[in-house]
Protein backbone atom coordinates (compact mmCIF):
# COMPACT_ATOMS: atom_id res chain seq x y z
CA UNK A 1 0.00 0.00 0.00
CA UNK A 2 1.53 3.29 -1.09
CA UNK A 3 2.50 5.71 1.65
CA UNK A 4 1.18 3.52 4.49
CA UNK A 5 4.51 2.79 6.20
CA UNK A 6 5.59 1.83 9.69
CA UNK A 7 5.29 4.79 12.02
CA UNK A 8 9.03 4.89 12.81
CA UNK A 9 10.02 6.13 9.33
CA UNK A 10 12.78 8.51 10.29
CA UNK A 11 13.28 12.17 9.56
CA UNK A 12 14.09 11.78 5.87
CA UNK A 13 10.95 9.82 5.05
CA UNK A 14 8.87 12.18 7.19
CA UNK A 15 10.21 15.16 5.25
CA UNK A 16 9.62 13.45 1.91
CA UNK A 17 6.02 12.58 2.76
CA UNK A 18 5.31 16.04 4.19
CA UNK A 19 6.71 17.59 1.00
CA UNK A 20 4.44 15.40 -1.15
CA UNK A 21 1.41 16.39 0.92
CA UNK A 22 2.12 20.11 0.80
CA UNK A 23 2.77 19.92 -2.96
CA UNK A 24 -0.98 19.62 -3.49
CA UNK A 25 -1.30 23.34 -2.70
CA UNK A 26 -0.75 25.94 -5.39
CA UNK A 27 -0.76 29.73 -5.31
CA UNK A 28 -3.73 31.47 -6.92
CA UNK A 29 -3.23 34.40 -9.31
CA UNK A 30 -2.40 37.67 -7.62
CA UNK A 31 -5.37 39.47 -9.18
CA UNK A 32 -8.54 37.66 -8.16
CA UNK A 33 -11.98 38.92 -7.15
CA UNK A 34 -11.90 37.03 -3.86
CA UNK A 35 -9.27 35.41 -1.65
CA UNK A 36 -8.98 31.65 -2.01
CA UNK A 37 -6.51 28.77 -1.63
CA UNK A 38 -5.68 26.38 -4.45
CA UNK A 39 -5.20 22.60 -4.24
CA UNK A 40 -4.79 19.83 -6.79
CA UNK A 41 -6.32 16.41 -6.14
CA UNK A 42 -7.53 13.80 -8.61
CA UNK A 43 -6.11 15.95 -11.40
CA UNK A 44 -8.52 18.79 -10.62
CA UNK A 45 -7.75 22.31 -9.43
CA UNK A 46 -9.79 22.88 -6.26
CA UNK A 47 -10.50 26.45 -5.16
CA UNK A 48 -11.20 26.86 -1.44
CA UNK A 49 -12.56 30.05 0.04
CA UNK A 50 -11.70 30.51 3.70
CA UNK A 51 -13.54 32.63 6.26
CA UNK A 52 -11.47 34.14 9.05
CA UNK A 53 -14.66 34.97 10.95
CA UNK A 54 -14.97 31.37 12.16
CA UNK A 55 -12.25 29.02 13.46
CA UNK A 56 -13.81 26.08 11.62
CA UNK A 57 -13.85 27.88 8.25
CA UNK A 58 -10.06 27.90 7.88
CA UNK A 59 -8.27 25.03 6.14
CA UNK A 60 -5.73 23.31 8.40
CA UNK A 61 -2.90 21.00 7.18
CA UNK A 62 -4.57 17.91 8.68
CA UNK A 63 -7.16 18.09 5.89
CA UNK A 64 -4.40 17.93 3.28
CA UNK A 65 -2.84 14.94 5.06
CA UNK A 66 -6.14 13.04 5.00
CA UNK A 67 -6.84 13.96 1.36
CA UNK A 68 -3.35 12.84 0.31
CA UNK A 69 -3.81 9.52 2.05
CA UNK A 70 -7.20 8.91 0.42
CA UNK A 71 -5.83 9.66 -3.03
CA UNK A 72 -2.56 7.75 -2.59
CA UNK A 73 -4.28 4.66 -1.16
CA UNK A 74 -7.44 4.61 -3.23
CA UNK A 75 -7.00 0.93 -4.11
CA UNK A 76 -7.09 -0.28 -0.50
CA UNK A 77 -9.42 2.45 0.76
CA UNK A 78 -11.75 2.53 -2.23
CA UNK A 79 -14.41 5.21 -1.71
CA UNK A 80 -16.32 4.49 -4.92
CA UNK A 81 -20.05 4.21 -4.07
CA UNK A 82 -19.28 4.19 -0.34
CA UNK A 83 -21.40 6.00 2.23
CA UNK A 84 -19.16 8.57 3.91
CA UNK A 85 -19.75 11.21 6.57
CA UNK A 86 -17.29 13.97 7.42
CA UNK A 87 -17.32 15.55 10.87
CA UNK A 88 -16.23 19.16 11.21
CA UNK A 89 -15.93 19.57 7.45
CA UNK A 90 -14.84 23.22 7.75
CA UNK A 91 -13.96 24.54 4.30
CA UNK A 92 -14.89 21.24 2.66
CA UNK A 93 -11.62 20.01 1.13
CA UNK A 94 -11.95 16.45 2.50
CA UNK A 95 -15.60 16.31 1.38
CA UNK A 96 -14.64 17.50 -2.09
CA UNK A 97 -11.77 15.04 -2.54
CA UNK A 98 -13.88 12.15 -1.21
CA UNK A 99 -16.62 13.06 -3.67
CA UNK A 100 -14.11 13.19 -6.53
CA UNK A 101 -13.07 9.66 -5.52
CA UNK A 102 -16.65 8.47 -5.97
CA UNK A 103 -18.10 8.55 -2.45
CA UNK A 104 -21.63 9.47 -1.42
CA UNK A 105 -20.69 12.12 1.14
CA UNK A 106 -22.63 13.70 3.97
CA UNK A 107 -20.65 16.81 4.94
CA UNK A 108 -21.37 18.21 8.42
CA UNK A 109 -20.40 21.15 10.57
CA UNK A 110 -21.83 23.89 12.80
CA UNK A 111 -24.59 26.16 11.45
CA UNK A 112 -22.37 29.25 11.25
CA UNK A 113 -19.91 27.67 8.78
CA UNK A 114 -22.43 25.90 6.52
CA UNK A 115 -22.75 28.79 4.06
CA UNK A 116 -19.05 28.86 3.23
CA UNK A 117 -18.87 25.04 3.30
CA UNK A 118 -21.79 24.72 0.86
CA UNK A 119 -20.24 27.31 -1.44
CA UNK A 120 -16.89 25.49 -1.64
CA UNK A 121 -18.45 22.06 -2.04
CA UNK A 122 -20.82 23.07 -4.83
CA UNK A 123 -18.19 25.16 -6.60
CA UNK A 124 -15.74 22.26 -6.78
CA UNK A 125 -17.96 19.19 -7.23
CA UNK A 126 -20.59 20.35 -9.74
CA UNK A 127 -20.30 18.28 -12.94
CA UNK A 128 -17.21 16.50 -11.54
CA UNK A 129 -18.66 13.90 -9.17
CA UNK A 130 -20.88 10.85 -9.42
CA UNK A 131 -22.85 11.91 -6.34
CA UNK A 132 -23.83 15.40 -5.18
CA UNK A 133 -22.56 15.82 -1.58
CA UNK A 134 -25.11 16.59 1.11
CA UNK A 135 -24.11 19.52 3.34
CA UNK A 136 -25.95 19.54 6.64
CA UNK A 137 -25.75 20.82 10.19
CA UNK A 138 -24.42 18.57 12.94
CA UNK A 139 -23.76 19.76 16.47
CA UNK A 140 -21.79 17.04 18.26
CA UNK A 141 -23.80 15.30 20.93
CA UNK A 142 -27.10 16.97 20.05
CA UNK A 143 -29.91 14.90 18.49
CA UNK A 144 -27.38 12.71 16.69
CA UNK A 145 -29.47 9.55 17.17
CA UNK A 146 -32.61 11.29 15.89
CA UNK A 147 -30.90 12.81 12.84
CA UNK A 148 -28.81 9.76 11.95
CA UNK A 149 -30.76 6.68 13.14
CA UNK A 150 -29.02 3.35 12.61
CA UNK A 151 -32.01 1.96 10.75
CA UNK A 152 -31.52 4.37 7.84
CA UNK A 153 -27.95 5.68 8.14
CA UNK A 154 -25.05 3.26 7.81
CA UNK A 155 -21.67 4.78 6.98
CA UNK A 156 -18.73 2.88 5.54
CA UNK A 157 -16.32 5.63 6.56
CA UNK A 158 -16.25 8.50 9.04
CA UNK A 159 -13.70 11.13 8.03
CA UNK A 160 -12.38 13.83 10.34
CA UNK A 161 -9.50 16.31 10.11
CA UNK A 162 -8.38 18.49 13.01
CA UNK A 163 -11.58 18.11 15.02
CA UNK A 164 -9.64 17.60 18.27
CA UNK A 165 -8.17 20.67 19.91
CA UNK A 166 -8.71 22.65 23.10
CA UNK A 167 -12.48 23.07 22.77
CA UNK A 168 -15.06 22.15 25.46
CA UNK A 169 -16.92 19.53 23.40
CA UNK A 170 -14.53 16.57 23.39
CA UNK A 171 -16.98 14.34 25.29
CA UNK A 172 -19.70 15.16 22.78
CA UNK A 173 -17.29 14.42 19.93
CA UNK A 174 -16.50 10.96 21.30
CA UNK A 175 -20.22 10.26 21.74
CA UNK A 176 -20.85 11.33 18.15
CA UNK A 177 -18.10 9.04 16.86
CA UNK A 178 -19.58 6.27 19.01
CA UNK A 179 -23.07 6.61 17.54
CA UNK A 180 -22.05 7.02 13.90
CA UNK A 181 -19.44 4.25 13.99
CA UNK A 182 -21.39 1.05 13.64
CA UNK A 183 -19.95 -2.45 13.65
CA UNK A 184 -18.53 -2.20 10.12
CA UNK A 185 -17.61 1.48 9.93
CA UNK A 186 -14.02 2.64 9.59
CA UNK A 187 -12.81 5.97 10.94
CA UNK A 188 -10.02 7.86 9.17
CA UNK A 189 -8.98 10.73 11.38
CA UNK A 190 -6.09 13.20 11.02
CA UNK A 191 -5.07 15.19 14.06
CA UNK A 192 -2.53 17.89 14.78
CA UNK A 193 -0.96 17.60 18.22
CA UNK A 194 -0.72 20.95 19.99
CA UNK A 195 -1.52 20.62 23.69
CA UNK A 196 -2.25 17.93 26.26
CA UNK A 197 -5.99 17.60 25.39
CA UNK A 198 -5.01 15.88 22.12
CA UNK A 199 -3.00 13.19 23.93
CA UNK A 200 -5.68 12.54 26.54
CA UNK A 201 -8.36 12.37 23.85
CA UNK A 202 -6.50 9.57 22.07
CA UNK A 203 -6.28 7.64 25.33
CA UNK A 204 -10.03 8.02 25.89
CA UNK A 205 -10.74 7.15 22.28
CA UNK A 206 -8.87 3.86 22.68
CA UNK A 207 -11.34 2.80 25.38
CA UNK A 208 -14.08 2.44 22.75
CA UNK A 209 -12.19 1.80 19.52
CA UNK A 210 -9.32 -0.15 18.08
CA UNK A 211 -6.84 2.34 16.65
CA UNK A 212 -4.04 2.01 14.08
CA UNK A 213 -1.52 4.72 13.27
CA UNK A 214 -1.20 5.17 9.50
CA UNK A 215 0.95 8.31 9.29
CA UNK A 216 3.23 9.95 11.84
CA UNK A 217 4.50 13.31 10.58
CA UNK A 218 6.59 15.04 13.28
CA UNK A 219 7.50 17.85 10.87
CA UNK A 220 3.80 18.79 10.68
CA UNK A 221 2.91 17.62 14.22
CA UNK A 222 0.16 15.51 12.60
CA UNK A 223 -0.83 11.88 12.93
CA UNK A 224 -3.36 9.97 10.84
CA UNK A 225 -5.32 7.13 12.43
CA UNK A 226 -7.61 4.38 11.30
CA UNK A 227 -10.10 3.24 13.92
CA UNK A 228 -12.99 0.81 14.24
CA UNK A 229 -15.28 -0.50 16.94
CA UNK A 230 -13.96 -3.11 19.32
CA UNK A 231 -16.63 -5.44 17.94
CA UNK A 232 -15.42 -7.63 15.09
CA UNK A 233 -15.92 -6.09 11.64
CA UNK A 234 -17.81 -8.26 9.14
CA UNK A 235 -19.38 -6.69 6.07
CA UNK A 236 -19.37 -3.00 5.23
CA UNK A 237 -22.44 -0.86 4.68
CA UNK A 238 -22.03 -1.31 0.93
CA UNK A 239 -22.02 -5.10 1.31
CA UNK A 240 -18.32 -5.96 0.99
CA UNK A 241 -16.04 -7.39 3.63
CA UNK A 242 -14.39 -4.65 5.68
CA UNK A 243 -10.69 -4.54 6.52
Amino acid sequence: MEDCKPKDKGAAEDAELAKAIMAHRFQPPVKVSEAWEGYIFSGLEICIKESTDFYGAVLWPSAMVLCHFLEANRDQYNLMDKNVIELGAGTGLVTIVSSLLGAKVTSTDLPEVLGNLQYNVMRNTKDHCKYIPLVTELIWGQEVEQRFPHATHCFDYILAADVVYAHPFLDELIDTFDHLCQENTQILWAMRFRLDPENSFVDRFRQRFHIEELYDLPSLSIKLYRAWRKDKMTHGCSGETAA
